[in-house]
Parts: C-alpha cells; structure tokens; sequence
C-alpha cells in the first residue's frame, strides 16, 4: 500500500468541488487519499530539490517512508501531526536586498503538496481574472500582456504598490481567518496554521515565527493568493484596471490626480484590513511610459509596446560574461552547453518583447565573446597558428594574429577571427542564437 501511495502505481483525476460552498470535516482524508499523494508524491519528485533540516535527500525518502508513512497518515488523521521547521536559505537579489527561503524537509513538501492540490480547486475558481501568479494555466506573460492592453485602452497613469517583506510580514490571523471561510475541517485548519508557526532552523537553532509565510514550500503561494485575494475583490469593487502577480502589483488609472487618490486608498486598506506595511521608497505614483513589471518594460504610450527592461539586458550580459570568462579552466562544448541552457531559458521568458534589432546586436556580442575564447584557450603563438590555417585562414595571416600584442577582444573581432569562425561555424559547433529562437517563439507574442 505504502509504495503505491509513493510510487504512482494509481491514478485518479482532482476531485471536483464546489468552490461556492464551504467544504466539511473530510478534507484530510481527501488529503491523505491513495490517488492524491500519488500525484503529489510525483510532483515532489519532479521538482527535486534540497533536503530540508532532517538531511533526508529526495532519493532517500522512499525507502524511509515504507517505514514512517503509516504512523504520519495517522497522525494526520487524528490532527496530531506536527510540521519539523525549515531551513533558512538566503538569495542575494539584483538590488542587494535578502529574499529568505525557507526548506521544509521532503516529508512536510510532500504533505503541502498534497494539501495544495486539494485546496486550489477550492479557492482558484473565484480568484480574480487579473491575478496571474502561481495559478493554472497562468503565467508571467498573461499578466504582461494585460498589462499592455491596459495600457492601450487610455489608462497612462500607474500606482505601483511594493510590499515590505511580504512573504515574512504576514499575519497569521489574518491569513487564517480567510482560510476558514471555505476549509471547516478543524485537522486541516491546525495543521496549516502549525506550518505557519513550524519555525526556522538557523545554524541549529529553531527560531519560532509570529508572522510570516516562508517561501520555499509548495502551499506558501497558494496561502499569499487567498490573503491577497480580499485585495483583489476590493480593487473590482472599485472598478480599478489593475495586474497582479503574487505580491507584486501594478493599479491603473486615466489620470495622475486619481492615481495619488488610489495610491493612499490602497495603501490604507493594506494596513488596516490585511495589516501589510508598504515600502514606501520603492512604490510610487508616474505615468505608464516606461514602467517595468515582472521584468518587462511597456513603452510607447497608447500603442504599448513589450520590451526588455533595461536591467535585465545588464543582468543578461553580465551572466553571458561570467559563462564566457576566459579563465574559467573549462571546456569549450561545457561552456556552450552551459550558454545553452542559459540563453534557451532567457529568450524563453523575454521572447514577449519585442526589440529584435536588440538581440541582433547581442548576438553579435555573444558570438565575439565565444571567439574570444577560443583565441584564449589557443594560448601560445604555435598553437593559434595552426588553428588558424586549419580553419582556412592563410599562414602568413594566421603568423600576424598569432604574435600580435593586440587585446583579445579587440583580436577576436579581426577579418580573419570572423573568417575563421564564422556564424555558421559558431551554429555548428553548439551556439545558439536568440534571434532565430525569438523568432520560433513568435506565436507567444499574441497582440505584442
């Protein structure tokens, strides 16, 4: 029974609930139902990562759940079930501010899991049609596509509202409080709220928490959607054009006399009904032109056109610089692989915007970076000599090339580097090119 439960040997679709109605005192053993875990146990697993405070990896959990489950499944059901706290992990951003993970161990993101895909049928349905994070068949770019309708349809003022520390300021009252409006089995209700309240294990120590859902277990997003869902519901009541993508939220308006009216009616109806605080040095009131979300920028006024913001271009360039550095000791076909891997993912998520002379130009520049390389791995006179001459280029160049004193950069942009390596070359040896992937990706661009 216990491998079937981990293994995925059953199969059975999401059960269907009314989303309208308040949901009883059987929701833990939908939870914990054979068909459920299955296919949380499945997600788990496809998306791997760390292990959590216990050090028990992915691979190992199996053969100790053969041993533990039957115990935990009843403990579930008996709501005595304890969640273990998470692992403190921080990531650097882009602007020098912290985000705070927190790792649960494999065994409470296998519960979580198997609580979210009960709980999204449940709340999903009546969330907003402009919130677009962490939901089905939703995604960055719907939220960026509507905010360029927005934008064309006349509303050229936004109100850009930050959040201080979402994820670790939310109170749990609060959160709770909206849970229960659709969840009344009490086993259910405790056991979110002991998530909530499991703790953080820094260097050892078990630090308790008061507030806050940490980031890092699959039901935190789920949580901030059904918190920030009253937010949403207040907006539409007021008939505010607005985008939302988790805690991160644009409101637009016709003119800026109403966006300073908006922007001090929301920031009060965020500390006084949700208790959230607003960063006030990071939210702001301005026109629409130029204004950047979720890493794209809208310019162009009435006509809203997607484009790159400018600070993922650098951040772009600086990555592409650190996978081409020249003294990073490693092999040529590792590092394309690894520009691969990068440039697919990049122009995958930015393939909206459209600014196609910009990746021409990028492209120009990634391929004298990867000739670069080979000039800086070719190292001595000799050797650049006879690479040269066997890539067509005549002996008597290639000797000039070899013993010139010039920079490498300035050497990898010669007649004869590009002679040498041309960009079919370059095509053939692994290197992708992001215009022709921006261009296979056309469809996603819609009305962009």
């Amino acid at each position: 029974m216990l491998r079937q439960e981990l293994t995925g040997s059953a199969r059975s679709d999401q059960p269907t609930l009314d989303p309208s109605e308040p949901h009883g005192s059987d929701l833990m053993e939908q939870i914990v139902s054979t068909p459920n875990l299955d296919r949380a146990w499945r997600r788990v697993k496809r998306n791997r990562g760390a292990p959590g405070p216990d050090g028990i990896t992915i691979k190992e959990f199996e053969p100790w759940a053969r041993t533990h489950w039957a115990g935990i499944r009843q403990q579930l059901l008996d709501g005595t079930y304890r969640p273990q706290p998470v692992r403190r992990k921080v990531i650097k951003k882009e602007n020098g501010d912290e985000r705070l993970l927190g790792i649960p161990n494999v065994l409470d993101r296998l519960i979580q899991q198997a609580i979210l895909q009960i709980l999204t049928p449940i709340f999903d349905p009546e969330f907003s049609e402009s919130s677009f994070g962490f939901r089905p068949r939703r995604s960055c770019h719907g939220a960026a596509k509507q905010v360029q309708q927005t934008i064309r349809q006349g509303n050229l003022h936004v109100v850009n509202i930050d959040l201080s520390k979402f994820f670790d300021r939310v109170q749990h009252d609060v959160l709770m409080s909206r849970v229960s409006r659709k969840v009344h089995d009490p086993r259910l209700l405790r056991l979110i709220g002991r998530y909530l309240r499991a703790g953080v294990m820094i260097e050892g120590v078990v630090q308790l928490t008061e507030e806050g859902a940490p980031q890092g277990g699959p039901l935190s997003p789920l949580l901030s959607n059904i918190l920030l869902d009253d937010l949403d519901k207040e907006l539409e009541r007021r008939e505010l054009k607005f985008v939302r993508y988790a805690d991160d939220f644009l409101v637009f308006v016709k003119s800026s006399r109403s966006a300073r009216r908006v922007f001090k009616s929301v920031q009060r109806y965020l500390n006084e009904t949700l208790k959230l605080i607003v960063n006030q040095k990071k939210s702001f009131v301005g026109t629409a032109e130029g204004c950047e979300y979720l890493g794209f920028m809208f310019v162009g006024g009435r006509r809203a056109t997607i484009k790159v913001a400018a600070k993922k271009l650098k951040a772009f360039k600086r990555r592409i610089k650190e996978l081409t550095g020249r003294s990073r000791g490693i092999s040529m076909q590792r590092r394309l692989t690894e520009l691969r891997r990068y440039v697919r993912g990049w122009i995958g998520y930015f393939a909206l915007a459209k600014q196609v002379e910009d990746f021409i130009n990028l492209d120009m520049w990634i391929r004298r970076r990867v000739r670069m390389c080979h000039w800086k791995q070719w190292r001595y006179p000799r050797t650049k000599v006879r690479k040269l001459v066997e890539l067509g280029v005549s002996l008597d160049m290639s000797i000039k090339h070899a013993i010139s004193r010039k920079s490498y950069w300035r050497m990898c942009n010669t007649p004869a580097m590009r002679f040498a390596m041309p960009n079919k070359w370059l095509q053939e040896q692994g290197l992708l090119s992001l215009t022709e992937l921006w261009f296979q990706r056309a469809p996603l661009r819609g009305i962009a």
